[in-house]
């Protein structure tokens, strides 16, 4: 099924893997927004070449259901491992997270120059590795990364995403020259709004463009995760009742306990 937007895009619903990416909202679905469509393409690069990648863009945007979605499409989604950072990290907790996300944990020596070692030998095996938050990394730690992939041997494709992330990278040169392709993930333009949350929950499909423009103006402003959440208030509201229409004033009812009074 597909809903056609203006100038002619399409946004298709996708139903394949949906259990690996969150959607956020019973019923919803992951939607190919031209955005979403250009992570595809990302992704599939970078694993095929072993890559650096980084995904950013403001907060709410869609950055990870688009990574997630896109992960879970490649030719080998079990060869995708996520690292998990704090806030901050030394070199040392990085070397321990990356060690535990190639299942090296027990194993790891002691001696960081052994340690080494072994994750570059792991790094071997084409492998795709996803650092989300990548924000967070410290000049050291972003240095260390860079080391490792420099190493010849490497064969995997490393994706650094999050809010900032593109700023934390350009504070150390040497990897930002290393990025194949710095991937922003934009705000919905008005004009995609209406097609895109039609095919994103079936809730929006017989609201009018009119109400869907005054909403976007008001509160979505082009947010995926604010136009998720409030899709999931409409959910609450209407539920159980059979002949509940998406109207105006429902609108506003649910934008107030999104935003507050209007």
């Amino acid at each position: 099924m597909a809903d056609r937007g203006t100038g002619g895009q399409v946004f298709l619903r996708e139903q394949k893997h949906l259990a690996q990416v969150p959607v956020l909202v019973p019923g919803a679905q992951v939607v190919h927004t031209s955005a979403v469509r250009s992570v595809l393409r990302t992704v599939a690069h970078a694993a095929g070449v072993g890559a650096v990648v980084c995904l950013y863009g403001d907060a709410g945007q869609g950055k990870t259901v688009a990574l997630q979605y896109a992960l879970s499409q490649l030719p080998h989604p079990a060869r995708v491992r996520r690292v998990h950072v704090g806030v901050h990290p030394t070199v040392p907790e990085l070397r321990r997270v990356l060690a535990d996300a190639l299942e090296l944990g027990r194993r790891l020596p002691r001696g960081a120059g052994e340690a080494d070692l072994m994750l570059v030998n792991a790094l071997r095996q084409p492998r795709v590795l996803v650092l989300d938050e990548a924000q967070r990394l410290p000049g050291p730690a972003l240095e260390f990364l860079r080391g490792l992939w420099d190493h010849p041997d490497t064969d995997t494709a490393l994706v650094l995403a999050g809010a900032g992330s593109e700023r934390a990278l350009r504070r150390v040169p040497a990897l930002a020259s290393r990025v194949l392709t710095w991937e922003l993930v934009s705000r919905l333009r008005p004009g995609e709004v209406a097609a895109a949350m039609a095919a994103f929950h079936p809730l929006w499909e017989d609201v009018s463009e009119d109400d869907v423009v005054w909403v976007d103006e008001h509160v979505g402003h082009g947010n995926f995760r604010t136009w998720a959440k409030l899709t999931s208030h409409l959910t609450a509201e209407i539920y159980g009742k059979s002949r509940a229409v998406v109207d105006r004033r429902l609108l506003e009812r649910a934008c107030a306990r999104l935003m507050g009074p209007l």
